[in-house]
């Protein structure tokens, strides 16, 4: 059976909602799936808190059996913590060099970031660039802003305004299905 393995952190875990197992974008993913009779394992490596240099130190593991769709969402506990955006980049970038390194056919779907509005980050446009830079470098398919139309709405976050609730993993679900539909094809 061929694997996707979405890799990320709170983000891609589910962290707060009441059951990760069924509710988390990767979850819902794999019932889109299901519902088209593809098949695919699924495999939610997302990790609470995680930054670009804890992805990489533990990437080995998730990528120990082959990988024909990898998803990448990291980066944005980075920034929040005030890591260089060189780091950022230059962690994400060699946890991609690795994906490929080991699975060359493999297809990459990058999941861009942008900064919350609270943050006060003076190179903002730097750090969503690191997100096209990566797809451009690693023949990846790029979705521009993970979060788009839940980010900063209230009804479709928890009430720390940072985790998306059920209803904003349905809404991001449903846009980055057809991304990843579209590069299931080309698979």
């Amino acid at each position: 059976m061929r694997r996707i393995v979405f890799f990320g952190d709170s983000l891609t875990a589910g962290h707060g909602l009441q059951n990760p197992s069924v509710e988390s974008y990767p979850a819902l993913i794999k019932d889109k799936l299901q519902q088209e009779n593809l098949l695919y394992e699924v495999i939610n490596a997302g990790m609470s808190g995680d930054t670009s240099s804890g992805g990489l130190s533990r990437l080995d593991y998730w990528i120990s059996q082959p990988v024909d769709v990898f998803i990448l969402e990291l980066g944005i506990n980075d920034i929040l913590r005030g890591l260089p955006l060189s780091s950022i980049h230059r962690n994400l970038d060699t946890l991609l060099q690795k994906v490929r390194r080991k699975y060359p056919q493999c297809k990459i779907i990058v999941m861009g970031m942008e900064v919350p509005g609270y943050a006060n980050v003076a190179r903002l446009e730097e750090f969503t660039s690191i997100y096209r830079r990566l797809a451009e470098a690693h023949n990846a398919t790029l979705v521009p802003f993970f979060l788009e139309g839940v980010a900063g709405i209230k009804q479709m976050n928890l009430n720390d305004g940072l985790h998306p609730s059920k209803k904003g993993y349905d809404v991001i679900a449903t846009k980055v299905w057809p991304v990843i539909r579209g590069v299931l094809e080309t698979a």
